[in-house]
Parts: C-alpha cells; sequence; structure tokens
C-alpha cells in the first residue's frame, strides 16, 4: 500500500470520473505519469481534458483513461495532514484559548498548501527548497503571508522564532517566481506601529504588484492573554488611520490601487466614518476585516425591501461592535412592518475587549438572549458563529441546543443583508 497518496473520499455522481470506473476508497497513484500527492496535486494534473489515471485498489494498481468534456472531475480526496506552526507569536490567538473549545481551535497551521487552498495566513519560516520547487511548478498563487514587520529583530521577536531568515528574503524568493502575495499587519502598540509600520509598508511596497496587497489589523486580545500586549486605543487608531492614508493617496496616484487596507476595527475604534468603497478596490482583504462593514451598509443601503406582513417575530444578535451598523439595517426592517430585534451580546469567555460576532459562544447567545426570545420567535444565527463547523459554536454547544434551552426555532444565515431578506421571505 501506498501511504503517500490520497484516498478518494468521494466521486460526484455522473462525473466524468464516476463514468469511468473510479470508485471511492480508490488511491490515485498518478494522473497522465505524474505521482499525486495531495488535493493539489489533484488540481494541478487533473486540469487535462484527457487524463490516464492510475489507482490503487485492494492492492492491485488500476488504470483508467477519462475525457472530462469541459466538466469537473469530480473526485474529492481526503484532506492532507497540515504542518503545524512552531512560532510563538506573542500575539498568538491559540495560546490566548481557555481549555475546553471546539478541538479545530487549537490547531496551529504553517501550511503553504492551506494558504492557496483557504486563504490561511503563513510565516513562510517552515519552507524548504523543495516548497519552493513545487510552489513555483503548481503556479500556488496568490499566497496569504503575515509579515507584521520587515524589521528582522522586531519581526522575530513578535513571532518568537529568532532563528527565522529575514522575511523579505523569503517575500523576494516568491516574488522572483513571479507568484502574488496579500500580506498582513498585526499591529501591536508600542512594537511594530509608527516609524516601524512606516518602514514595513514602504519595504513591501517594492516587491509590487507580486505583493499585491497588506492588511493592517489590530491585536486581538483576550482576558486569558499573558505577554503584556497593549490593545489599540482610540488615539493609536486614529495615529494608524493617518500613517495608512498617507501611503493609499501616494499609491492611488502612482498606481490606480490603495495598496495597504485597514481592518474596519481601526475605523471603529477611532469613531471615524469608512472610507469610500473604491478605496478597498475589489476588496482583497475582506475576509480579513478589511470593508466588510462599509460594504454591508452600502449593499444594506442600496437593497429594496418589499413590504410584507408577518405574525412571526424575528430575533438576531451580533457583537458589540457591529451592533450599531446592523441596527440601522434592521430599522430599515421595521419601517417596512417586518417584526424584528437585535441585541448586543457580550463576550463573557473571552472578555469585553473581544467584540466580534465570530467569537460569540453558544452560552454567550443563550445567556445573551433568554430574556428577550418568547416561545414563537424564530432566531437568525449568524454562521461566522458556527465557522469550520457544522452547526457547532466554538465552546461545542450547537444549533439545536441554543433550540433546546430557548424553546424557538433557530436558522443559519450568511453575512449580506440579502441573506436576511431571504431568510425572512422562506420562515414567513
Amino acid at each position: 500500500m501506498i501511504k503517500s497518496c490520497p484516498k478518494i473520499e468521494y466521486i460526484v455522481p455522473q462525473s466524468p470520473a464516476h463514468r469511468a470506473g473510479i470508485q471511492s476508497g480508490d488511491k490515485i497513484l498518478s494522473i497522465n505519469r505524474n505521482p499525486i500527492k495531495d488535493a493539489l496535486d489533484l488540481m494541478f494534473f487533473g486540469d487535462e481534458e484527457f487524463l490516464k489515471i492510475i489507482i490503487e485498489r485492494n492492492g492491485n494498481k488500476m488504470s483508467f483513461i477519462v475525457q472530462k468534456n469541459e466538466e469537473p472531475l469530480g473526485i474529492q480526496v481526503e484532506q492532507f495532514r497540515i504542518k503545524r506552526c512552531r512560532n510563538r507569536c506573542l500575539f498568538c490567538f491559540v495560546d490566548q484559548l481557555p481549555k475546553g473549545l471546539r478541538k479545530s481551535l487549537y490547531i496551529k497551521d504553517e501550511d503553504y498548501r492551506a494558504s492557496f487552498l483557504y486563504g490561511n495566513y503563513i510565516t513562510l519560516t517552515n519552507l524548504t527548497k523543495n516548497d519552493y520547487e513545487r510552489i513555483k511548478k503548481l503556479r500556488l498563487s496568490p499566497l496569504y503571508i503575515s509579515v507584521h514587520a520587515t524589521d528582522p529583530e522586531i519581526r522575530n521577536s513578535l513571532i518568537g522564532n529568532f532563528d527565522a531568515l529575514p522575511v523579505m528574503v523569503e517575500l523576494k524568493k516568491l516574488a522572483k517566481i513571479k507568484i502574488r502575495m496579500h500580506t498582513q499587519v498585526v499591529l501591536c502598540p508600542g512594537i511594530n506601529d509608527g516609524s516601524v509600520l512606516e518602514r514595513t509598508i514602504t519595504d513591501l511596497y517594492k516587491l509590487y504588484p507580486y505583493i499585491s496587497s497588506i492588511a493592517i489589523v489590530p491585536v486581538g486580545l483576550t482576558k486569558y492573554h499573558k505577554n503584556g500586549l497593549l490593545p489599540v486605543t482610540k488615539e493609536k487608531a486614529e495615529e494608524v488611520i493617518k500613517i495608512v492614508e498617507t501611503f493609499q493617496k501616494r499609491f492611488h496616484r502612482k498606481h490606480g490601487v490603495s495598496f495597504v487596507y485597514l481592518a474596519d476595527e481601526f475605523y471603529i475604534k477611532a469613531a471615524q466614518n469608512f472610507p469610500a468603497l473604491h478605496i478597498y478596490d475589489d476588496f482583497p482583504q475582506i475576509e480579513n476585516g478589511v470593508g466588510m462593514v462599509p460594504l454591508f451598509m452600502d449593499k444594506a443601503m442600496t437593497l429594496q425591501i418589499p413590504s410584507m406582513k408577518f405574525k412571526k417575530r424575528f430575533v438576531s444578535f451580533t457583537g458589540i461592535s457591529f451592533y450599531s451598523y446592523l441596527s440601522q439595517f434592521i430599522e430599515k426592517l421595521k419601517k417596512k412592518n417586518i417584526a424584528f430585534d437585535v441585541y448586543p451580546l457580550k463576550n463573557n469567555l473571552f472578555g469585553e475587549t473581544v467584540t466580534v460576532t465570530g467569537l460569540l459562544t453558544g452560552e454567550d447567545i443563550i445567556k445573551g438572549l433568554v430574556s428577550y426570545v418568547e416561545t414563537g420567535d424564530v432566531l437568525l444565527i449568524p454562521d461566522v458563529t458556527m465557522k469550520d463547523s457544522e452547526n457547532m459554536f466554538i465552546d461545542s454547544l450547537k444549533m439545536q441546543d441554543v433550540e433546546k434551552v430557548l424553546q424557538i426555532k433557530t436558522i443559519k444565515i450568511g453575512s449580506e443583508p440579502e441573506d436576511i431578506i431571504k431568510a425572512i421571505e422562506y420562515n414567513k
């Protein structure tokens, strides 16, 4: 049995692979004579129209000729084993977690494959020569890189790895093979702000356009953090906004793009208006909390809401930081005779400094809403609270637990304004 080849977990019915006779449980050995190690090889070498696929079934090798006819191949293979992070970042969120949460939360990944496939951020501190060669061969672009500072001493101190090569050396290797990169800086006041931040932006810009964007995000600190880091204050947020806006104007004049972007939380902390949407260009780092709120508000403003009559009351919740924005949209719903209430919930597990919706627990939801909901209400639960799981919150409680305790119907919804409307219309 060849252990390095991935096992097929699922074959899409009536797909080219299914019609050819390939089955779940088979192990893919090669495609067109190219050895297959994982899902990346399958994606890259399986992209041709005619494929000769060698598999292993019950210890025997078998050969299949597959013609795709411009259809997806239809093979899903097992997840590769994620490479673990060996850094000791001062701000590592995993190290700030209490015991007893969902197991997947404790995994520290540092895997270029997950960076390409899922947008996970990596530090480039564990890449080998073979890794770089594979990145080049498979054209794994874009990758998502945590930089934090280009000053080697400051960066190595932040990531807790004093053997790491200077990050600019690693970034130049990727730029040389024409790999696009989206980078991030976790801003820690007193460490990588001010002139250090200015140097970081300036250094990264030297590799534009291969470095396609920089996201500046504030350090996230729970009540369990032990490294003495300081949170981003209103004054610090104002300072960072001023620095970044100066660079954005310069880059816009020269290239027509902002290149460097601020997480929404900076504007919220500074109590400043968000910039115009064009500043975010094509929202390259929206999954990093960059432009998510202003885009939501823009969509909410233009969304047509039909007048409807309902016997039910709809209820939802949000983290403290997003409440004032979401409540504006909910007021529009009420004007259309839709009974809807939204409640801001405090984060009891991580502490009141954590104000985002995605880190609310099932217990937070139950305790926060028990005094407000009534039998017959419909609770719309943002799917960001169950990210990376199937209807399970980070404290391992499930949607069914919320339904049972609160005795109301629950529905998982997306993060767009139209997702709220669709849920209302479907459940009226």
